[in-house]
């Protein structure tokens, strides 16, 4: 056990969003649940910490929180469980609990027959890069059976939601959001039951949508990754608006009332203008990832608003913000952070804000959304058997040169390796489409036959 778990840890065991893979196999086991717990309880609570466990609606999602429980006990820690809901709720009860630490057992957006662990440290914010290091060390370590002291506690906290429920309300400032008709998608994710009744109870008509999970429906053709299907809701029923949540609910994608998604860019440009406007736009600059469209620099840049680019993940959008005092950032995946109201992205939090937005403004998300248009781009994801080096790759170095030579200000190519899964990631952008599609099939054969 140990050899095999070493072995993973070297590779890096923490990917752009906690631990991730495969549930019930390395790493994403009952057994490395229970180290992670020992690590935690020794290195951010100094023995005696006190950590919080949420998880979505995964069936293994329970066997993981087992071995969370044993190993902050035997470390002798308090294990406090939340169950189901958001992972942003996590995030806001560390703060709220002044616990030391919180574990959200989770795959985001993938499929139910994975899993993973994102880890909040004091104040809910997601570990440091070199706090996940310190912790990588540990569990590398301490990869050996031990037998559980268990001389720690456990309890449930069944408030947490209601917490959170409070929390969430109070971003619109008292405002209702009585006349607003909307489709809520909720992914048969942790947001399931909350989403819709905190809609409910500011006064919103909610039809819901993927709101009866069963341990192996999560994010199955529906959620943010499917937000079409909200989108044919919308305009079969006459909604203004489609929230689609993913399965932790910390992102959102939304479509108009003619059903049309609206990309997770626009969605940040109409943000960014709607807080200047308010003044709450700090150091008037925004921060993106590397994924965001070039059209979202461009609709900035004529509103007076820089945009920063980060790393991909939430996490590097925070870091940066935090970096820079900024209080707006996100991706376009989904992912929104108003740092005056979340420590991490929050999809219902964010829905809230934009329907605050379109009650104060009067007009509809797509009209806000138009402040932007998007280049033609293309993002394709394609299966890898390993990860080798790109700077190896002689062939794809020299269309990458290639294409920087053609593109110069009028486009970009950006191919990375997925941080969760054994997947590369080729986004190429231009104002020209026909551009777009003919690098997208040049890179394309040039990865099948250098990487296969």
């Amino acid at each position: 056990m140990g050899a095999v778990f070493a072995s993973y840890v070297m590779g890096k065991l923490f990917g752009t969003d906690g631990i991730r893979g495969k549930a019930l196999e390395y790493p994403v086991t009952p057994a490395v649940a229970s180290l992670l717990g020992t690590a935690l309880v020794k290195l951010l609570g100094e023995g005696k910490g006190k950590i919080l466990i949420g998880r979505d609606t995964r069936e293994s999602g329970e066997a993981l929180e087992k071995g969370l429980v044993e190993g902050i006990r035997a470390a002798g820690g308090t294990a406090i469980v939340l169950g189901i809901l958001p992972t942003p709720a996590v995030a806001l009860l560390v703060r709220e609990l002044e616990a030391d630490a919180g574990v959200m057992l989770t795959a985001s957006h993938n499929p139910f027959c994975d899993n993973g662990m994102k880890v909040f440290g004091k104040g809910g914010y997601k570990l440091s890069d070199e706090m996940e290091d310190s912790i990588e060390a540990f569990l590398l370590s301490e990869a050996k059976p031990e037998a559980a002291a268990e001389t720690g506690t456990v309890r449930s906290e069944l408030g947490g939601l209601s917490l959170y429920s409070k929390h969430a309300k109070a971003v619109l400032g008292g405002l209702d959001l009585a006349g607003l008709k909307i489709v809520l998608d909720a992914g048969n994710g942790s947001g399931s039951v909350i989403a819709p009744q905190i809609f409910r109870e500011l006064g919103a008509e909610v039809i819901e949508m993927a709101v009866q999970p069963d341990g192996r429906n999560i994010n199955a053709g529906c959620g943010a990754l499917h937000a079409e299907k909200a989108g044919e809701l919308v305009k079969t029923s006459g909604a203004q608006l489609g929230i689609s949540l993913d399965g932790d609910a910390d992102r959102v994608i939304f479509t108009n009332a003619q059903g049309a998604v609206i990309s997770g860019d626009a969605v940040m440009a109409m943000c960014a203008i709607s807080l200047k406007q308010a003044g709450q736009l700090r150091g008037d600059a925004m921060v993106a990832t590397v994924m965001s469209n070039l059209g979202l620099d461009e609709a900035m840049r004529r509103e007076g608003i820089q945009v920063l680019r980060a790393g991909v993940g939430d996490r590097m959008v925070l870091e940066m913000m935090r970096e820079q005092n900024l209080s707006f950032g996100g991706e376009n995946s989904g992912h929104l952070i108003f740092a005056d109201h979340a420590t991490t992205g929050d999809g219902i939090v964010s829905a809230l804000i934009i329907c605050k937005m379109l009650k104060q403004s009067g007009k509809s998300i797509a009209e806000l959304a138009s402040v932007m248009s998007e280049y033609p781009s293309s993002l394709l994801n394609l299966p890898v058997r390993e990860k080798i080096p790109l700077a190896e790759l002689p062939k794809f170095q020299a269309l990458i040169s290639e294409a920087e030579q053609e593109f110069g200000q009028a486009g970009r190519q950006l191919i990375r390796y997925s941080g969760t899964e054994k997947k590369i990631r080729v986004l190429v952008e231009h104002q020209n489409a026909a551009t777009v599609s003919r690098y997208m099939e040049t890179f394309q054969k040039v990865i099948e036959e250098e990487i296969g």
